[in-house]
């Protein structure tokens, strides 16, 4: 029951025809164990760098891509996978496989720029994937958007009366892979978040060294709405210059 409580796809057709408003190239790559990813590469003339973006949850790139067209104002190229059983990706699901096919993608963003211009984002469940890659390479920077300390942390809070030390198998330690990162990170986060809980990034945040992470808060943000905000939308344009 874990993996349906943690992960809620759309899947889609193989032939569905994504339309954005942005140029793009549809793609699929094949994992290992024979998994096929979807992925969806937002294209602009004369790209500053590309940002690799891990998704949230839920749904899958047809409201993904819509979200992500918003960091091509900025003259970046942008990469969003679906995650397995997402979309039109198939495979089995697991935290390790969630890992590798993050890699995979990371690898064919560095066959076509070098490091120095690669931007890993994360958002909610995909901070953690973010972090993880990040760990595992040395891109240019790090951008969190409402993330949390552990899997063990946000499950603790909602079920307090079970031994989710012992029975949780998402362990998703982004606190322990962001040890193992030298890029420069920055993290945004709602006050009103009730998803995940303003102090689970605050303890993220704090385990960090200082000099290394960049904590952005917005007051009475929720979970979704952090781009409805103006101190978002300016905060991103100078990160993004």
């Amino acid at each position: 029951m874990q993996e349906k409580m943690i992960f809620l796809p759309k899947t889609l057709p193989q032939d569905h025809t994504f339309e954005f408003d942005a140029p793009f190239e549809e793609l699929m790559l094949e994992a290992e164990d024979g998994a096929q990813l979807n992925a969806v590469h937002f294209k602009v003339e004369n790209p500053k760098g590309i940002i690799v973006y891990f998704h949230g949850n839920a749904d899958n790139l047809e409201r993904w891509g819509e979200i992500t067209t918003y960091f091509t104002t900025f003259n970046y190229d942008v990469l969003v996978m679906d995650y397995r059983t997402f979309g039109k990706s198939s495979g089995k699901m697991s935290e390790n496989a969630l890992y590798t096919d993050a890699q995979l993608f990371y690898n064919y963003a560095l066959e076509r720029f070098p490091e120095n211009e690669i931007i890993v984002y994360g958002r909610s469940l995909g901070t953690t994937i973010a972090s993880y890659t990040a760990s595992q390479n040395n891109p240019k920077l790090i951008i969190l958007e409402t993330p949390f300390y552990n899997a063990l942390d946000i499950a603790k809070r909602r079920f307090p009366f079970l031994p989710m030390k012992w029975i949780l198998n998402y362990k998703f330690s982004s606190n322990d892979y962001l040890q193992n990162t030298t890029a420069p990170i920055i993290v945004f986060h709602g006050t009103e978040d009730r998803v995940v809980k303003y102090d689970s990034a605050e303890k993220l945040v704090n385990s960090l060294p200082k000099e290394q992470v960049t904590f952005i808060t917005i007051p009475e943000g929720r979970h979704k709405n952090l781009i409805e905000f103006d101190l978002f939308k300016t905060e991103m344009a100078k990160i993004l210059k």
